[in-house]
């Protein structure tokens, strides 16, 4: 994905659920632009739907390393590719995985040539999940996520410190940025500092009119 990226992260809000969830997404990948990739990480149960109903680019909301087989209640990273996936977010911080199976999942991903968005949540977790060369490393501080104070904004020293690292540990992934992100400012200022996009979920997925909040952010 050459242009910044812009991540929705739909979680498993109501809004966002079921047929509302297809609905919603529906909205959402009608909006178009040309600066920013938009892509959506519906829930998982609604992503066989939208594969075959939208060519959008989407992502998975976890995934899990497993060879396909005898692992009841696993997420097929093969399955996925199947249905057209883009990728996956992973390691998210409602989401933890451990060290040693994040990294069975990020090889997997390499092989399968699906794409890998690891969470970190404080910049000594950033250091450790860049040795795994992810494609995209999204910081988000846990005590901001959800909240309506940018990360941007409150900690924009952590967003640089953040950027510096993946140049010196792994110069290929690109960073975003989370965290009460909502507000086209709040993009503009994550480019300024570095970052090649956002990881998005609440300023949008509960607004009334998201379509509109979502074209406001990408002016």
């Amino acid at each position: 994905m050459g242009k910044p990226l812009i991540l929705i992260n739909f979680k498993t809000y109501p809004e966002a659920l079921g047929n509302n969830g297809i609905l919603f997404a529906r909205k959402l990948a009608a909006v178009r632009t040309k600066r920013y990739e938009v892509a959506l990480s519906p829930s998982l149960l609604t992503l066989p739907f939208l594969s075959r109903q939208l060519s959008f680019p989407l992502f998975a909301q976890h995934a899990d390393p497993f060879l396909p087989g005898a692992h009841t209640g696993s997420i097929s990273l093969e399955e996925l590719k199947g249905l057209g996936i883009r990728g996956t977010i992973l390691n998210h911080s409602e989401k933890k995985v451990p060290f040693s199976t994040l990294k069975k999942t990020v090889l997997r991903c390499k092989k399968l040539g699906l794409i890998v968005v690891l969470c970190a949540a404080t910049v000594s977790e950033t250091k450790k999940l860049l040795l795994l060369k992810p494609d995209y490393l999204a910081y988000e501080p846990k005590g901001l996520i959800s909240g309506n104070i940018s990360v941007t904004k409150a900690r924009p020293a952590i967003i640089t410190a953040v950027v510096e690292l993946s140049q010196k540990i792994s110069p290929k992934t690109k960073v975003l940025c989370g965290a009460g992100v909502h507000s086209r400012r709040d993009v503009q200022r994550a480019l300024e500092l570095g970052c090649q996009g956002v990881l998005i979920s609440h300023s949008i997925v509960r607004e009334k009119n998201p379509q509109k909040v979502l074209q406001r952010l990408l002016l």
